[in-house]
Formats: structure tokens, C-alpha cells, sequence
């Protein structure tokens, strides 16, 4: 097994995507899958129907499928095939398969797999021993803190922690660039887990107002600990000092956590115009009264907003009501735009309307407008008709206008085939590891003469996990979508 080909996979969303992974085992499609996965050395197949077999209580299969990824050594892989032997009471065969080496770059991360192997399988000091030689590096310290809460061992944690952040107020104090500032607010974690919740206020609270270590993050990290505690005056007074924004998020969760929205959304409401940045907060009132179930309060807060070039909120206002259901006001929000703002936002705009349409239902005229787009590119144009022919419930043209196409439609082209019950046609359209892995680079290297690559292709795309067609660029950094 070629672990290069594995880390491609699980980087670039290559082989079998998850979405279609995902849609063959929803309409039970599972031993094929299964067939897949050895045929095709696919981590995703491989991923989704040990899923499924352990999700039956089928340990031992759901081991078989798992067993050659696990062995090769590639460690997502020997995470998940040591998690599935825990399961089946196997724990000598668990910790043997992630043992280190004691070789290679990856030690510290392999250290990190096998200390929670040993704490699945209950040995917790063993776990903590091993990670002792790595926890200057900040993300296995992190681990460390994680993987034991709720195991009984605060103290010797705490101690571990305690010790590293010590060093990192030295080092503060004698002017040295210190590389352990984690470990300050992961103190404060370990002592709020234990019960000393004062204390863990008292150390943050004394490194924030010495600013230590990454100044935002221990603020963060601070105001985020007050909320959880609802020391609601001393984030008003963080939010009313230097640090109000930091503190601003945590004061309006814990406001209306403790039953007092009104009083967040007043102190919103009076701060925006006094600000010289009223957008972040106009953001928060927005969502907080999206929480409130006042969606159309939140539109009109957003509203003034709506055509700033550098702090509107459009894009924010148009996805929370997509995810409400609501594509038809959001359309609206759209085509209420000036032309100017319109001109300024050909990027997305257009894509998202389409979308919208089809969302709506007026899929044929949002084709009939698409095909009028003088200045769409002709991959775009071919993934988003596609994607409305499909919304429209023509599966059979959509198919074939992706069959047609000269691009890489591969997902979209496979995802339609299994809604039209042709599972074996849709493995056939996706390449195997190694000529997808050829394909993506002759794309990136043609894509990087004429200067537009972006390191989204259709099997590494950010529409990943979204219910928008492939073709719509529209809104993609919004985690909605």
C-alpha cells in the first residue's frame, strides 16, 4: 500500500470522495464499498465501511477492511485500525500495531497515537510517560491535556503543565523569546477541570495583564473562562478596556447563558456607533439574534452593512437564511443591490443567485440565465447546470452533460449516478489513487503557467461538505457551506 497515495487521498479529497462514500452506504451499497476499498486502496471507502461495521457491532470485519491501511504504517490509519482491535478486546494486538518505531520525523505524532491507544485501553500513566520526552512541542502538550480529562489524573498533569508554564514566564521576564506559551492557558484549563476555578481566573488573568506569550490568544483564552463562569463584570470591564473586542463574544454568550439576552443585545446595540470598526459587532448582534430565532431582526441589524466593501455583511445575511430554509428572501437581499455594488461583486454574486434559484425552485431560469453569461467560464457554466438539471430532477441530462464536458467532474458526475441507482458506474467515473494523483499535478502544473492555480480541484474542492453545486464559488469561506 502506498502510504504517498493515502496522504494525497486524505489531503486533496482524492480517490472516492467522502460525499460519495457517504451516499452508496446511506442506500446500502456497503459490500461494494467494502469491494472498493481493496480493489482501490481508497482510505474513504476504507474509513466509511469500518464506520458502518462498527456502527453493527461487526468489530472483527470492520478490522479486516481496516488491516492493510493499518499496517502500512500510516498513522490516521493506525489510529482508527488500533481503535477498532480496542473494541474487539484485542489490546495487545492495539498496542502493538501503534507502538513506535523510535524512527523517522513523524515521532512526536506517533508518540501522540499510541498515548491514546493506552488510554483507551486504560493505562493513563503509561500514556502520560510516553508523551513526557514531547511536551515542549505546544500541540502534543495540548494533546496531553486533552486525551487525559476525566481520566483522574489532574494532578500529575497539572504538575507537567505547571512546570513547562513557569519556564514560560522566565523567559518572559528575562526578555527571551519563549516557545511555551501554550502551556499557560492550558494550566488554567487543567486547574478549572479540577474544581479551582478561582485560581485558574487568578494565574490567567495575572499572565494576561503581563502579556505574556501570544497577547490575543491569552485574552481569548481569558474571557473565554470568565464566560464559562459568568463573571460577567470583569468582562464588561475587558470589554470597556483595551481588550473589548477579544472580550465582546464571551460577554454576549454569557449574557444570554445566564438568561439576560436583552441586556447583549442593548450593550450591541449602544456600542456600534461609537466604534471604529461597527462591523465585527454588527456581526454579533446579528447572530446572537439569529439564536433568538429572530432571523428578520438579524437581516435588518445587518442591513447598513450590506454594500461596505470592506465590512458588509451580505454574504453573512444571505447564508443564515439559506440555512433557515429561507432562499427566497435571501435572493431578494441579492437583487435589492445597487449596480455599482453589483459590478464590484460579479465574483459571487451571480453563483450565489443561481444557486439560490435552484434552491428555490426556478432551476430553467436560472439555466436560461447562465446560458446568456457571456463572461462564465466554461467549467463553472458546466458544473452549476448540471447541478440545476439535477435540483430539477433531470438526473439523466445532467449526467450526460458532465459525460460531455472536457473538465474533471468526477465527484459531481459519481454523486449522480448513485441518486440514479448506477453504483458501479459511479466508481468507475473516479480515478484510482495513482492516476488521480498524475492527473492533479499536470492540472497544477498547467494552472501554474497561466497563473491561476488555487489548489481546488474537483476532488480537492472546498464544496466538500456543501449542499451548493460544484460550479458555485459564491460565499466559500463560510464554514456553512
Amino acid at each position: 500500500m502506498n502510504v504517498e497515495d493515502l496522504e494525497w487521498q486524505a489531503d486533496s479529497y482524492g480517490g472516492v470522495n467522502p460525499r460519495v462514500v457517504d451516499s452508496l452506504l446511506e442506500r446500502g451499497h456497503l459490500e461494494l464499498v467494502v469491494q472498493a476499498t481493496g480493489e482501490r486502496e481508497d482510505w474513504f471507502c476504507a474509513r466509511g465501511a469500518a464506520r458502518v461495521l462498527q456502527a453493527a457491532g461487526e468489530f472483527g470485519r470492520a478490522w479486516e477492511v481496516m488491516r492493510p491501511f493499518a499496517e502500512s504504517g500510516w498513522l490516521p490509519a493506525v489510529s482508527v485500525g488500533a481503535g477498532i482491535l480496542l473494541q474487539c478486546g484485542r489490546v495487545d494486538e492495539a498496542l502493538a500495531l501503534a507502538r513506535p518505531d523510535g524512527e523517522g520525523r513523524e515521532q512526536g505524532e506517533a508518540c501522540k497515537v499510541y498515548a491514546e491507544v493506552l488510554v483507551g485501553a486504560g493505562q493513563v500513566d503509561a500514556a502520560i510517560d510516553v508523551l513526557v520526552p514531547h511536551l515542549r512541542d505546544e500541540r502534543l502538550l495540548s494533546s496531553l491535556v486533552e486525551m487525559t480529562e476525566g481520566q483522574g489524573k489532574d494532578e500529575r498533569v497539572l504538575d507537567l503543565v505547571t512546570s513547562l508554564a513557569e519556564e514560560a514566564r522566565r523567559m518572559h521576564a528575562e526578555g527571551r523569546r519563549e516557545s511555551l506559551g501554550r502551556a499557560l492557558d492550558l494550566q488554567a484549563d487543567v486547574l478549572e477541570r479540577s474544581g479551582r476555578v478561582d485560581e485558574a481566573i487568578a494565574v490567567l488573568g495575572a499572565d494576561v495583564a503581563a502579556r505574556r506569550s501570544s497577547a490575543e490568544i491569552m485574552r481569548a483564552s481569558y474571557a473565554r473562562l470568565l464566560a464559562r463562569h459568568r463573571r460577567i463584570e470583569d468582562l464588561h470591564q475587558m470589554a470597556l478596556g483595551d481588550h473589548e473586542y477579544t472580550a465582546f463574544r464571551p460577554l454576549v454568550t454569557a449574557l444570554e447563558e445566564a438568561g439576560r439576552p436583552e441586556e447583549a443585545e442593548s450593550l450591541l446595540r449602544e456600542y456600534i456607533p461609537t466604534t471604529n470598526c461597527p462591523g465585527n459587532y454588527q456581526n454579533l448582534l446579528m447572530e446572537l439574534l439569529v439564536r433568538q430565532g429572530r432571523l428578520d431582526d438579524a437581516v435588518e441589524a445587518a442591513r447598513p452593512t450590506f454594500e461596505d466593501r470592506w465590512d458588509g455583511l451580505l454574504q453573512a445575511a444571505v447564508l443564515m437564511l439559506a440555512e433557515h430554509g429561507r432562499h427566497a428572501q435571501a435572493l431578494q437581499l441579492l437583487e435589492e443591490r445597487s449596480p455599482e455594488f453589483l459590478e464590484e461583486s460579479a465574483h459571487w454574486v451571480p453563483s450565489s443567485r443561481w444557486w439560490l434559484m435552484g434552491e428555490s425552485g426556478r432551476c430553467r431560469e436560472a439555466i436560461a440565465e447562465i446560458a446568456s453569461a457571456l463572461d462564465l467560464e466554461s467549467d463553472e457554466r458546466d458544473t452549476t447546470v448540471a447541478w440545476l438539471l439535477a435540483q430539477d430532477g433531470r438526473l439523466d441530462e445532467a449526467i450526460n452533460l458532465l459525460r460531455s464536458c472536457s473538465g474533471d467532474h468526477a465527484t459531481q458526475l459519481a454523486e449522480l449516478l448513485v441518486r440514479r441507482n448506477r453504483p458501479l458506474e459511479a466508481l468507475a467515473v473516479i480515478p484510482g489513487a495513482a492516476s488521480g494523483r498524475e492527473a492533479e499535478n499536470r492540472r497544477r502544473e498547467k494552472n501554474r503557467r497561466r497563473g491561476t492555480w488555487n489548489d481546488t480541484g474537483d476532488n480537492g474542492g472546498r464544496a466538500e461538505e456543501s449542499g451548493r453545486p460544484e460550479g458555485h464559488r459564491g460565499c466559500t469561506d463560510d464554514p456553512l457551506f
